[in-house]
């Protein structure tokens, strides 16, 4: 096991997963600290550094594209107070970072855990139900609906509307900007047939935020929407078998014939391995519960 604590939080590596869990010191972000411990499967890693400092250091984990729903409805625009993804490490302390980037990247490289792109969420979205005040309104989030209800702030033109309560299986996509300089940022919901074309001043399905210290919790809610609607990378469902079809195929597929030169016995042993590499590599691929997982490994050696 590895482990660093530190006043902005505290990694462990127990070899499967990173537990993130952040501290209490006033420089942690609000975001972070609502968000509370993250438990990162090493399947969900793409790769770890650390970079040294004259005053402070950094560890920063890089996610596979796709794992996380924060960073996919924040499209990579946390900023460091919040990004739940680095650490900030005192010098006295980094020959210990070290030691944890280097545990990490051992880990990747005995499990073989590919780098690149996953179509399915292997992080779960913020804990709901939900509710967030910013901006010129409040986005409630029970799993769902999300309800969006106006303040004094609101626009007439928006509020005279009133609330709106918009069900997950009407919502196409969502987005959260921070402000920046003199644009002001958002949490918007694209809702089926609805184009968007207002600003968010305007947009009755999005809520306007002005930079001010609450704006990075409607993250959490983009999040947790993010991680209820179809990843975007999945391909159609016509087009991938099912878990339980793809666990039948290899599972029971038929074992080689027994042939009576030891030569083929071998040939039929290779078989089988390769048939236990294909099912690890299913089930870091998602496509394989642990549980089915488990008991596709028990057949194939049971033929072994």
């Amino acid at each position: 096991m590895a482990e660093i604590i530190q006043k902005d939080g505290t990694w462990v590596f127990d070899g499967d997963a990173l537990r993130l869990t952040p501290g209490r010191d006033k420089n942690v972000g609000l975001l972070r600290r609502t968000l509370g411990e993250l438990l990162v499967p090493l399947r969900a890693l793409a790769g770890i550094s650390f970079e040294q400092g004259k005053k402070s250091g950094r560890l920063r984990l890089r996610l596979r594209d796709g794992a996380c729903p924060l960073l996919h409805a924040t499209g990579g625009r946390l900023t460091e107070p919040h990004d739940p993804y680095q650490l900030v490490v005192e010098p006295d302390r980094y020959g210990v970072a070290e030691y944890v980037a280097d545990e990490v990247r051992n880990a990747l490289l005995l499990d073989q855990v590919p780098a690149g792109p996953v179509d399915a969420y292997l992080l779960p979205g913020p804990s709901i139900p939900l509710s967030v005040s910013a901006g010129d309104g409040t986005a409630n989030f029970d799993g769902e609906r999300v309800r969006l209800e106006w303040n004094w702030k609101t626009e007439d033109a928006k509020a005279a509307g009133g609330a709106r309560t918009l069900p997950v299986d009407e919502i196409t996509a969502v987005e959260w900007y921070p402000s920046a300089g003199l644009e002001n940022g958002r949490l918007r919901f694209t809702v089926r047939g609805v184009p968007v074309k207002t600003p968010a001043k305007y947009d009755p399905n999005a809520v306007e935020l002005w930079g001010f210290r609450k704006d990075p919790l409607m993250a959490l809610v983009a999040a947790a929407v993010q991680a209820r609607l179809p990843h975007p990378a999945a391909a159609p469902e016509s087009a991938v078998r099912p878990p339980t079809e793809a666990l039948r195929a290899v599972a029971a597929a038929p074992a080689p014939d027994p042939a009576p030169a030891p030569a083929s016995a071998e040939d039929g042993h290779d078989a089988l391995l390769r048939r236990l590499r294909e099912l690890g590599e299913l089930r870091r691929e998602g496509v394989l519960t642990e549980e089915e997982f488990t008991l596709a490994k028990q057949a194939v050696l049971k033929r072994m």
